[in-house]
């Protein structure tokens, strides 16, 4: 046993960290530690009693020397002075602060506009059902969007939202006419993504329901709140569409705001972007809504947010916002 004192002792003078003292503790008292075996490899069967009672004193003294011996070094390298002092005077590191990301820098903006002009601004679920997503929607059951290629299905017989239009009828159901409401959001598609495309996206569906609504006040509402956004005017142009929800359909398309109407890739080299679908609200989605059609009119529109932020911070490839890459955020 004495020489397995010394030899701790030698090894203990050396151990200059807490780290190699711990691995010096686990080598000596761990559960196959140089203690344990020592206690294994010694023969007491033929021993006398008194020896063996002299053997368990001396093991024990050992072990409460080692102990303490691993004590009192902690103790020391606690108290040793770092090599690296802290130096009080020098300036402090500078931490660089969070940052919002674009799409929710444009979101934030669009809520702010909508709500200083009378929106109300809710919310919705990210899974939703085949009613709210499309039946509800006046979208019959043959309608291509309904198709795999287009739509993520899930096991539950839910699907992930193509659309924040899934919260037109429920929003009339709850809140009645007239009603002003914008719902922005995460949206799925199941598509090929490239510069202009995404399987995930952000959208803020609008509603406005009220008496005598007319294209007139959906022109008007759409280029007030877009050239808010911009602070500029902004050039739009309003073309025929189809979406099943709103009859009139128009695509308003603005032009782009990175190359100036002069083609790139952001814009696939048109120099228009298509930005927002709207339209006035077809009667069977009033209907729906539990709302009176013969009463009240009303607009939809599905603006965009993350167009809306490829335009706003002249940016050329879509992927960029879900790439996750520090480099690309840092500069916002």
């Amino acid at each position: 046993m004495e020489t397995v004192y010394l030899e701790f002792k030698k090894q203990l003078a050396t151990v200059d960290s807490s780290t190699a003292l711990e691995n010096l503790k686990s080598q000596y008292l761990g559960r196959n530690g140089v203690l344990k075996k020592l206690k294994s490899n010694t023969d007491l069967k033929t021993s006398t009693t008194e020896e063996k009672r002299a053997f368990g004193l001396m093991f024990n003294e050992l072990k409460s020397q080692i102990q303490l011996m691993v004590e009192e070094k902690q103790v020391i390298l606690e108290q040793k002075p770092s090599s690296n002092p802290i130096d009080l005077t020098l300036p402090g590191i500078k931490k660089a602060p969070g940052r919002l990301h674009p799409i929710s820098q444009v979101q934030d903006d669009l809520e702010n506009i909508c709500l200083s002009m009378g929106f109300k601004v809710l919310g919705g679920a990210e899974m939703e059902t085949d009613y709210n997503n499309f039946a509800s929607l006046n979208t019959p059951d043959d309608h291509p969007a309904r198709d795999m290629q287009d739509t993520f299905w899930l096991n539950n017989g839910k699907l992930l939202r193509t659309q924040t239009s899934a919260n037109q009828v429920q929003t009339l159901r709850r809140y009645g006419a007239p009603l002003r409401a914008v719902f922005p959001g995460k949206c799925f598609r199941y598509e090929t993504t490239d510069a202009t495309h995404e399987n995930t996206f952000y959208q803020m569906e609008g509603l406005v329901v009220d008496e005598n609504i007319s294209i007139a006040n959906l022109i008007a509402v759409m280029k007030e709140i877009i050239s808010a956004v911009f602070k500029r005017e902004v050039t739009v142009r309003l073309r025929p569409g189809y979406f099943p929800f709103v009859e009139p359909a128009f695509e308003l398309d603005i032009q782009c705001l990175i190359c100036h109407g002069q083609g790139c890739p952001g814009c696939k080299k048109a120099g228009w972007l298509e930005l927002l679908p709207c339209g006035l609200i077809h009667p069977v989605v009033l209907k729906n809504g539990n709302i009176d059609g013969e009463k009240y009119t009303g607009f939809a529109f599905g603006l965009g947010l993350t167009r809306l932020a490829m335009m706003k911070f002249q940016i050329p490839d879509i992927r960029l916002f879900n790439s996750g890459d520090f480099r690309f955020l840092e500069q916002f």
